[in-house]
């Protein structure tokens, strides 16, 4: 377990996997997630690539004060994290409030950034399409999956919900503030790294109408849609998931 400590008290949980030599793939996680999210891709992905997970501020193990944060503070916390890793250029993946960041890091500092994969997000609350389903209030995890997909999958989906650590109520609102006042969308023509853009087609949280505004908006954008996954696509679909993150990384790197 390692610790990278920012100037306000806030510690950056986070963890390295795979070949040091391999292509760095940074994961960047959504609201309220931690490092136990991406523990179906994390052995496959780092396979082929040199793997940065890290729980975001207020998520995880990454405990400290909420304040006034914005988007752009996960931006200079991801900059950070690579400094100290050492990398000048890495592969962004990010998901949901990750996919924001990610983009966010993409027009900041380009320099930083070798390829985007955008998944399950959109480009600002201002322009987003929206998804009019709700789930019961009593069990709101359901947005997270596909219709149908707790019904079938029981076991897989109570280990989803019994794994996570609990997040802070004032951190997540801390997010979720982030989030209200952020917006790529007049900006996203100015993004330069080679982007996948990837979606889960029955995504009940974010519409997957907005991966393909994302893909007409950035210049070269790839879209994937995963056909009858949710939001959690990469647990509901890892092995596809991540067959289309690493084609897609081993492309760029190769210059295609």
């Amino acid at each position: 377990m390692s610790f990278l400590e920012r100037p306000d008290g806030c510690r950056l949980h986070h963890h390295l996997h795979g070949p040091s030599d391999a292509p760095p793939l940074v994961l960047l996680e959504g609201m309220g997630g931690d490092l136990h999210g991406w523990r179906r891709n994390v052995p496959r992905l780092a396979r082929r690539c040199r793997v940065v997970a890290y729980d975001f501020r207020g998520n995880g193990e990454s405990r400290c004060e909420p304040g006034e944060w914005t988007v752009e503070t996960f931006v200079d916390d991801t900059i950070a994290l690579l400094g100290r890793l050492g990398i000048d250029r890495a592969h962004l993946y990010g998901q949901s409030f990750g996919g924001m960041v990610a983009m966010e890091v993409a027009l900041r500092r380009p320099e930083r950034v070798r390829s985007l994969v955008l998944a399950a997000t959109h480009g600002g609350l201002d322009r987003t399409v929206p998804s009019d389903e709700r789930a019961p209030k009593d069990r709101p995890w359901e947005l997270l999956y596909s219709p149908g997909f707790p019904e079938r999958h029981r076991e897989q989906v109570l280990e989803d919900l019994r794994g996570g650590i609990e997040q802070d109520p004032e951190a997540r609102r801390a997010q979720w503030r982030a989030i209200q006042g952020w917006s790529a969308h007049d900006r996203l023509g100015e993004i330069r790294a080679p982007t996948l853009v990837l979606h889960g087609t029955a995504d009940r949280m974010i519409h997957s109408d907005n991966a393909r505004v994302l893909a007409a908006a950035i210049p070269g954008a790839r879209l994937h849609l995963l056909e009858g996954a949710g939001h959690v696509y990469h647990a509901e679909q890892p092995e596809a998931a991540d067959e289309a993150v690493l084609r897609f990384v081993e492309e760029v790197e190769r210059g295609a």
